[in-house]
């Protein structure tokens, strides 16, 4: 009777590991951490973070809901991946632009165009960044600041060194760069692919407005 139960034990546990295995594959791939991440960013996007579940993010990528659990802890793991992920990102190609050897004005141009364009390519993940990192739990919410002040630390650099330069006039390059970033943060809003202007154009016209002001560009240059 003892063999019997422990026969019957090692064939459910066969049976289980067989379906977890078979439903992590999607079209035979196995369901990767990364394709979890995209498939919650696109529902947070969508949803919101509050009002998604588990569940949703488990059906996106053809899980069962305990089977998701294999990947990720929790829905809060989840969110701060993302936000990681989506500022690493930001970080990574503005350093990129730091380090290239062009004079302020022309980096800064650089930078609005690289910004805006990532933004706008990962547009589910750049909602997620912009508008859910408040749903944080108050520990991880600390971590992510600190990554968050690294980034917006970049553009206040980018600004500072313009300054330094003679080429700008910033009296708090703090509030300067947030200004900057707030523009252009809520394009994801209502930017639309079809409409009339490229991301590029935009991150020109941006450019020049926090440059050069409303002001007509002869009269910017019979003041400097």
């Amino acid at each position: 009777m003892r063999h019997f139960f422990k026969v019957l034990a090692i064939d459910f546990r066969l049976k289980i590991c067989y379906a977890i295995t078979t439903e992590r594959s999607v079209g035979n791939l196995p369901v990767s951490k990364d394709s979890i991440l995209e498939a919650a960013a696109a529902i947070f996007s969508e949803k919101g973070y509050h009002a998604a579940s588990m569940q949703d993010i488990a059906q996106a990528v053809q899980l069962r809901k305990a089977s998701l659990y294999y990947h990720v802890n929790s829905k809060q793991e989840i969110l701060v991946a993302l936000l990681d992920k989506g500022l690493d990102l930001l970080i990574a190609e503005m350093q990129e632009v730091m380090a290239q050897p062009h004079p302020p004005d022309e980096k800064l141009r650089l930078a609005v165009r690289t910004y805006l364009q990532t933004m706008l390519d990962h547009r589910a993940l750049a909602s997620v960044l912009l508008l859910e990192h408040r749903s944080l739990e108050p520990e991880l919410r600390a971590r992510h600041i600190t990554r968050r002040d690294r980034f917006e630390g970049l553009w206040r650099d980018l600004i500072q060194d313009g300054v330094e330069a003679g080429v700008f006039k910033a009296s708090d390059p703090s509030i300067e760069s947030k200004a900057l970033l707030g523009v252009l943060n809520w394009t994801i809003t209502w930017y639309r692919p079809e409409g009339a202007h490229s991301p590029e154009d935009i991150a020109d016209r941006f450019t020049d407005l926090f440059l050069y002001g409303l002001f007509p560009r002869e009269d910017v240059v019979s003041k400097a």
